[in-house]
């Protein structure tokens, strides 16, 4: 069994819709309160020594939601990148994003460019925010910087590799997901980190993200430390190893 802490911990934060439906609150109330367990989650995997931690925050099909959705999104973004910010410089937090930035609204992006550039150095954990993101985007990106070194004459296609592919992602750098979390008990990838999470371990609560607090995250990391990760080895492998 694994008593190590994941290295890097993925989470696709669903609920705060139904959330708020079943308090008869509007969604973005929903979304508000969600922000609350964004800031009780970094505090405490910055606290337990995780290296990366990468949520799920918007996506490319995020878009298609009603216009007043987006906006309070946004909005709630926005504040939660200035009221935050001391905080995570604090705690040595270097914060990325990954995902078709330009898309934001520049309200939001300028506030988060600095952030990122401001933060840049520091060396606590790596919180990566995943906004506007859509993970088959990301690897057609991928494959057009490859093609376009082909093209040029500057690779040679039978050097391209699994860490070519990586090294392309907008996770570049950062270790493979350990550990995907998923609220709200939906069993689906939904278009999120489909190469990293390759042999990544994924635990499913039916707790709506909103209600996701430290305890929650206990039993997360307490079911990823009972597992045995094979990577394509038979348990007597691992037994000898």
């Amino acid at each position: 069994m694994s008593s190590t802490l994941p290295r890097h911990v993925a989470i696709i934060m669903d609920g705060n819709g139904r959330w708020a439906q079943a308090r008869g609150l509007p969604r973005a109330k929903g979304h508000e309160a969600g922000a609350e367990s964004v800031r009780a989650v970094v505090r405490e995997c910055r606290k337990r020594g995780v290296e990366a931690l990468t949520l799920y925050s918007f996506s490319t099909e995020n878009w298609k939601r009603p216009p007043e959705e987006i906006s309070a999104l946004m909005t709630l973004l926005k504040q939660y990148v200035l009221q935050e910010r001391a905080e995570l410089m604090e705690q040595g937090i270097r914060v990325r994003v990954i995902g078709q930035i330009s898309r934001l609204p520049l309200f939001v992006r300028k506030p988060l460019g600095v952030l990122c550039r401001d933060s840049e150095r520091n060396r606590g954990m790596v919180l990566n925010l995943a906004l506007s993101y859509g993970s088959r985007a990301e690897m057609v990106h991928a494959v057009r910087q490859i093609g376009q070194e082909i093209a040029e004459g500057r690779r040679d296609p039978s050097t391209i590799s699994e860490e070519t592919i990586s090294n392309r992602l907008y996770t570049a750098g950062l270790p493979d997901p350990d550990l995907l979390i998923r609220t709200s008990g939906e069993l689906r990838l939904s278009n999120f980190l489909l190469w990293q999470l390759a042999y990544t371990e994924m635990y499913v609560t039916e707790t709506h993200w909103p209600d996701f607090r430290e305890d929650c995250l206990d039993e997360a990391f307490a079911a990823f430390s009972g597992r045995r990760r094979r990577f394509g080895k038979t348990d007597a492998q691992l037994t000898e190893d």
